[in-house]
């Protein structure tokens, strides 16, 4: 029986381990890579600590332990199942952690990001049997997933970027479903972080016109500028109460004739106020559209009349699908979008727990964490 490492997780709390396990075997609709790199991402530590212990005490969101997580792993196709006819071994793939039912009426309609099971392999979800299904995460040298959730990657996009594709698929769908594109102005609230850095330079790709991004420190933010220069501009935003006479909506205002910003969207980690989310909303023009893919969780107090009468949309938006993450490997391999500012912080498998220990050490959205799983020692 062929085996492999992985690094598994025995108790919410405790550090994982590495284990000796068998290898998996496709299914006939599956393939099996060999993982080259995978992404981690800061709330992992989070997760893994029972996170959603406290909020469903029977922590069905959690897969069941010993659990293999790692959410963005990127690698080559080593097996694939008997009914799988476009994909080889050999190929270099992304695999799309995203995960439905497949029958349920949401998913019969295409809507498979709206399935009440829907879960993500290697992290958490709302489908137990989802996860047992598919129990292996990227954290581990092998892991066996279906064929339709592989992005195929061009030989100019290295498997380290690639581990960034959860961040960058997040910010991309979200940001297809408020428009942006050419002639567009948009602000990034929290535009230095994981998430708004690669907004911004997928927001470039896609032709946005003005940039606008906001955050705290003045140096990440200025480093994000050298990015386009031309197209964007930044703002160390003070502590103010949201409203009309808030410097950051003063800012936008004049950055755009008077008129706000045409979109928003919202990437603050989940200790930031609500306040810092509402101020950026009143950044909007009249007509403006706002997407969150952040995890402020304080409540939102909203004034539903002051929605209404300038025609502001709100709408949250999480992962992105399959054939979003095409797209992306297409504009790298085009050239439009550009992936060179990233940071890559590669460690072997034996020191995951030294990497969650110590993520809060890194320059902003510009370190990208991975794990080699190839390299099991330092």
């Amino acid at each position: 029986m062929a085996t492999m490492i992985a690094a598994r997780l025995h108790a919410y709390g405790a550090p994982m381990t590495l284990d000796r396990i068998e290898m998996p075997e496709p299914r006939p609709t599956d393939v099996v890579i060999e993982v080259k790199a995978c992404g981690v991402v800061p709330n992992l530590a989070r997760v893994i600590s029972n996170f959603f212990g406290t909020l469903t005490p029977d922590n069905k969101m959690m897969p069941p332990l010993p659990a293999i997580f790692g959410l963005d792993p990127a690698g080559v196709v080593a097996k694939v199942g008997a009914q799988v006819f476009s994909v080889r071994p050999g190929e270099r793939v992304y695999v799309n952690p995203g995960r439905s039912c497949g029958s349920c009426k949401m998913c019969r309609s295409g809507q498979d990001y709206d399935c009440p099971s829907w879960t993500l392999q290697g992290y958490f979800g709302r489908s137990q049997e989802i996860m047992r299904a598919y129990p292996y995460g990227g954290l581990a040298q092998f892991i066996a997933a279906p064929a339709t959730a592989l992005v195929k990657l061009p030989e100019t996009l290295s498997f380290e970027a690639a581990a960034r594709f959860g961040y960058l698929g997040t910010a991309y769908a979200a940001m297809k479903k408020i428009g942006v594109g050419p002639g567009h102005t948009l602000l990034i609230n929290g535009i230095s972080g994981q998430l708004g850095l690669n907004a911004a330079q997928l927001a470039l790709a896609m032709g946005a016109t003005k940039i606008l991004g906001t955050g705290r420190n003045q140096s990440l933010l200025d480093r994000v500028k050298t990015l386009s220069p031309q197209r964007i501009d930044v703002l160390s935003v003070p502590d103010a109460l949201p409203g009309p006479t808030d410097p950051l909506v003063a800012w936008a205002k004049n950055a755009t004739e008077g008129h706000g910003v045409d979109g928003m969207i919202d990437c603050l980690p989940p200790g930031a106020p609500a306040s810092a989310m509402l101020r950026a909303l009143f950044a909007l023009r009249r007509g403006g559209r706002a997407v969150n893919v952040g995890a402020i969780m304080e409540t939102l107090p909203l004034n539903a009349f002051w929605m209404m009468t300038n025609r502001i949309g709100l709408q949250g938006s999480v992962w992105f699908t399959t054939g979003e993450g095409e797209e992306m490997a297409a504009m790298v391999a085009a050239g439009t979008l550009d992936l060179s500012a990233l940071e890559h912080r590669v460690s072997p498998l034996s020191e995951v727990n030294d990497v969650l220990a110590g993520m809060d050490n890194r320059n902003g959205g510009f370190t990208n964490f991975v794990i080699d799983p190839t390299r099991t020692q330092g």
